[in-house]
């Protein structure tokens, strides 16, 4: 009797009869000899099927099938090396489950990417938006391991907040029983009171902005991971951030070669991913984005041509460091050396990926903090119990936001973020 197994296990069932259940792919044939390539979500698997060898009824099923009509099939496994999977299923017994009602939108053919994106849905299903997800969950698991190893504290923080973490230009509101109330930006606040119960913590969720952007590296929702660590300073900020990323990157590229294959990603360009990564002040990138012939003066926030230009030459992720205070947030530590500038970092990705990481020393001053909040015309009342972590205990502090897409799209190669998520939201989509 014939045992029903996932494709991604084969390998433990050669020249043995087995059963799988998938998707049709594709289907061809040459004379009397028919192959269908099925997918199972595990993988994918040539299945042949040999006329003079199968019954009538199962040629004449094979004959029919049309891609992504749903199948189960048994057959004997078969070590094939020029195989994909290095496996093959010699067919022996054919069944559809359910028969696709109209041909699958979806050809092997050019498609534009608004219609792609139409039909987001069914896209899911193709080998390169299978691989690039299954790149962006092991992220996702690496994530998880890589902070639990060293103690940290997961700490779920609100998604409707009253309180604003970045530019109030950027916010989505909405009503909240007759009060105001915003998609979080950031559950930067709340780690920072978690710090003072935990010490090292951190938050993973979906964060908001409504920017009104249609760059490559912008969705109006997206994932970050932000960890935050009480009595670490700046330096200390930055080189758990690049631990954090040397982890993340390395663990992809051992664990999901076959993904990366599949999107045709050279592996090697990631390999020199390791501490430590190289630093360069925001006032010395300006000096040399000035004699690059950038039109760029002292004060200005960095645009992505700037960002590639610096990252373009290293091999690594850079750190530009100490911005200055005017473009960076209000809860920013402001640097005793030159207090025109905050604490803070922008982790830089090479190959034109620009920022992934941005992170700060926190003010910890109660005085400055709140002298920072009338400054940016926040209302005070919404940030009482965020001044209170600065009345009680206050204590030095550092911590940065990671983007999982735009982090994934820099393992992957891919050159848009949309395609690593699996619902993207941008400024004209909302469907599916």
């Amino acid at each position: 009797m014939a045992d029903g197994v996932e494709v991604r296990h084969l390998g433990q069932h050669v020249d043995q009869v087995v059963e799988i259940t998938g998707w049709v792919q594709t289907t061809r044939s040459h004379g009397k000899i028919g192959f269908v390539v099925v997918r199972d979500g595990t993988g994918a698997v040539q299945c042949v099927v040999a006329k003079k060898e199968a019954s009538e009824e199962v040629w004449q099923t094979f004959a029919d099938l049309t891609q992504e009509t749903t199948v189960r099939i048994s057959g004997q496994v078969r070590a094939d090396h020029r195989a994909p999977g290095g496996h093959e299923l010699t067919v022996t017994a054919l069944d559809v489950v359910f028969a696709s009602v109209d041909e699958f939108p979806i050809q092997p053919k050019e498609h534009g990417v608004e219609f792609l994106l139409d039909n987001r849905h069914l896209w899911l299903r193709s080998s390169q938006q299978r691989a690039g997800l299954r790149v962006r969950d092991e992220v996702e698991m690496a994530i998880h391991q890589f902070f639990y190893d060293r103690d940290f504290v997961r700490i779920d923080t609100p998604i409707l907040s009253g309180a604003i973490g970045e530019s109030a230009g950027t916010l989505f509101e909405t009503d909240y029983f007759g009060d105001k109330a915003y998609l979080a930006q950031t559950g930067q606040l709340y780690v920072e009171a978690a710090a003072a119960a935990f010490r090292k913590v951190y938050c993973f969720g979906p964060t908001f902005r409504a920017e009104k952007s249609k760059t490559r590296r912008h969705l109006t929702e997206f994932w970050m991971v932000e960890p935050e660590v009480a009595f670490a300073d700046s330096d200390d900020n930055m080189r758990l951030q690049e631990e954090f990323v040397s982890y993340l990157v390395q663990r992809a590229v051992e664990r999901c070669a076959d993904e990366l294959a599949i999107l045709e990603r050279d592996s090697k360009a990631l390999e020199n991913v390791k501490p430590p990564f190289p630093r360069v002040s925001y006032t010395e990138a300006i000096a040399f984005l000035q004699e690059k012939g950038h039109d760029i003066q002292w004060g200005s926030d960095l645009g992505a041509p700037d960002e590639v230009a610096i990252s373009d030459q290293y091999d690594r992720p850079v750190f530009v460091h100490d911005y200055p205070k005017a473009a960076k947030a209000f809860y920013m530590k402001e640097n005793p050396d030159d207090p025109r500038t905050v604490l803070c970092n922008d982790l830089l990705a090479p190959e034109g990926y620009g920022e992934i990481i941005g992170g700060s020393q926190r003010e910890d001053d109660h005085d400055r903090l709140l002298a920072r909040i009338r400054d940016e015309d926040l209302p005070e009342e919404a940030y009482a119990w965020y001044l209170d972590l600065r009345k009680y205990g206050s204590f030095p502090h550092s911590g940065f936001g990671l983007g999982v897409e735009r982090t994934v799209a820099y393992i992957t190669g891919r050159r848009h973020i949309r395609e690593l998520i699996a619902f993207p939201r941008m400024i004209n989509r909302l469907y599916p």
